[in-house]
């Protein structure tokens, strides 16, 4: 998980949110991809919360909105692009059903409010999330480590899995270069660099931050 930085909005939400009795159910479709190609882009092709790989295709990505849309929540806030982020299907297939027990990211937080937010630049969520080797993502703030493990389920064993096996064979690179650098490895991975991410990069960002910080006692 890693604090996304927003961009503009699509010219054509901003045309249509002018228009009278806009609605999110109610956009073009060409709107609606024009909102998930700028979300895949900011987001570097990762899902906003566990960090699979996402594409800017409906069948492949959902347009999340952290504060709820639906009319008991934030209906102002529908149309609202700084709402909205780019996440995975959480479990699911368009289409099909799947049990509760394996969903995941927007599809198991439904209208739930989060205690933070991933495009909050004032408040990084970095610092508040831990990975450890097994693979686990935790917080030492106890509110947000319940809502990562009861509400969006970033523990479900498949996750843990992936991130687990990234960061393995990134430590087998380390293994097998003796000459390799890990600190130069950092901009690949944070996103300091241009281009997509590898799926699950944070988990290699929150190891190298360790080890540099380390190695400055």
């Amino acid at each position: 998980m890693r604090t996304i930085k927003k961009g503009r909005e699509p010219r054509s939400l901003q045309s249509y949110r002018l228009t009278q009795d806009s609605t999110y159910d109610g956009l073009p479709s060409q709107t609606k991809q024009d909102i998930r190609d700028q979300l895949v882009n900011e987001q570097r092709g990762l899902c906003c919360y566990c960090q699979s790989r996402i594409r800017a295709d409906w069948n492949l990505m959902k347009v999340e909105h952290w504060q709820s849309k639906s009319d008991d929540k934030y209906p102002e806030r529908q149309l609202d692009y700084t709402n909205m982020l780019g996440a995975c299907l959480g479990g699911q297939k368009r289409g099909e059903k799947s049990p509760p027990s394996t969903h995941h990211c927007d599809t198991a937080k439904g209208d739930t409010d989060l205690c933070f937010s991933v495009s909050d630049a004032g408040h990084p969520i970095e610092p508040r999330i831990h990975y450890l080797g097994t693979g686990k993502i935790g917080s030492q703030d106890l509110s947000i480590n319940d809502q990562l493990n009861r509400v969006l389920k970033l523990n479900l064993p498949h996750l843990v899995g992936n991130r687990k096996a990234v960061l393995m064979a990134f430590l087998r690179r380390l293994d097998i270069g003796r000459s390799f650098d890990p600190v130069r490895e950092l901009p690949k991975w944070d996103g300091s660099q241009p281009g997509q991410l590898e799926p699950f990069a944070q988990v290699v960002v929150y190891y190298l931050r360790k080890r540099q910080a380390r190695a400055a006692r």
